[in-house]
């Protein structure tokens, strides 16, 4: 049922920065490239010229500068077109991603690196429907380079960029598979963590392109399968279009659509009792809150709206004043009438 509420027209957590202070990348950096000292059997020249000053930990260490971090950090993106060194470079961005502000932009504006960090994505698919082939190793690689992509999607310089190329439709293949081991719910998670941080600014534009596609359903069968954080991940999702209005009276314009996404969160409810969740049960109210709103699913909320729902919140809303302010609008809009038509 869930596949049936595909749109007809399917195609397929950083501070801002302002792209005319980006430094420039250098011309002969193919000639000159240094890479970090714990690359395998490489040496890392630009450290090995600063002094070293006494540690606190006991020995020596390198002083580092802002310019000499400035340097690493290109570096590190340069050497993400050098396939020998992309594993080592994907994995030391992504751990500091937060530390680079410019990041984003680095990523979107350095020609080739954009088609590097897909050519990582792309690479995983054959190995899709192969669990046994599919190593934590490759996983973990495609994931760091899913981190960067989260970095470009979640900043406000370049998310906009990063929707219009449509690069959200080719994370849709790892929300699509059903394997349960580590390194699919790995690629699951970060791939849902990088639409999180797209919905996440309440953008109408980030909404309207992902009505168009598969994303619903493809949230909804997570969110009936996945782990307490992929399915805790997928109802934030579903939860920030539904506070869109446009997303509102898309899930709710046909009672197919809104009874399939009832069901998910019925059945999510009903095994809270067995498998306790705050934070996902706290997405959850949210969603029912927001589809009070709406007069037709209103009505029928009255009448299949799941009595767990106010046992399993009682705790929670002794401890969270949202929670608490949510269940209380809930309980108003399912007792009289107003709304949204």
């Amino acid at each position: 049922m869930v596949q049936q509420m595909r749109a007809s027209n399917v195609p397929p957590q950083m501070q801002r920065y302002s792209s005319g202070s980006m430094p420039r990348m250098p011309s002969n950096h193919r000639r000159e490239q240094v890479v970090p000292g714990h690359y395998p059997n490489a040496t890392n020249r630009s450290l090995n010229n600063h002094p070293s000053v006494p540690s606190s930990r006991g020995g020596l260490e390198v002083a580092r500068s802002p310019e000499s971090d400035k340097e690493m950090f290109f570096k590190l993106v340069t050497s993400l077109m050098d396939p020998e060194h992309r594993e080592a470079a994907l994995l030391a961005l992504s751990k500091k991603r937060e530390v680079y502000p410019d990041l984003a932009c680095v990523l979107w504006h350095s020609v080739g690196t954009m088609a590097c960090l897909l050519n990582e994505i792309i690479t995983v698919y054959p190995l899709l429907a192969t669990p046994e082939i599919l190593s934590p190793g490759l996983s973990n690689r495609c994931c760091n380079a899913l981190a960067l992509m989260q970095c470009v999607a979640s900043h406000p310089s370049t998310k906009k960029l990063f929707l219009n190329a449509h690069i959200p439709l080719f994370l849709y293949p790892f929300l699509n598979t059903t394997h349960s081991d580590r390194p699919f719910e790995y690629l699951r998670l970060t791939s849902l963590g990088v639409l999180g941080a797209l919905v996440k600014q309440d953008d109408p534009e980030v909404i309207k392109f992902l009505l168009q596609t598969e994303i619903i359903p493809l949230c909804l069968r997570i969110m009936e399968n996945g782990t307490e954080l992929s399915k805790t991940v997928a109802t934030f999702i579903l939860q920030k279009i539904l506070l869109d209005d446009e997303g509102l009276a898309y899930i709710c314009a046909t009672a197919e659509r809104f009874y399939t996404v009832n069901n998910v969160l019925e059945n999510m409810v009903k095994t809270l009792k067995n498998s306790p969740s705050s934070r996902l049960l706290k997405h959850i109210i949210r969603c029912y809150y927001r589809l009070s709103e709406n007069t037709k699913a209103r009505e029928a909320l009255r009448q299949c709206i799941p009595t767990e729902l106010w046992k399993e919140a009682q705790s929670l809303i002794s401890e969270d004043t949202a929670v608490k302010e949510w269940a209380g609008a809930l309980a108003k809009n399912l007792e009289r009438g107003g709304g949204t038509a």
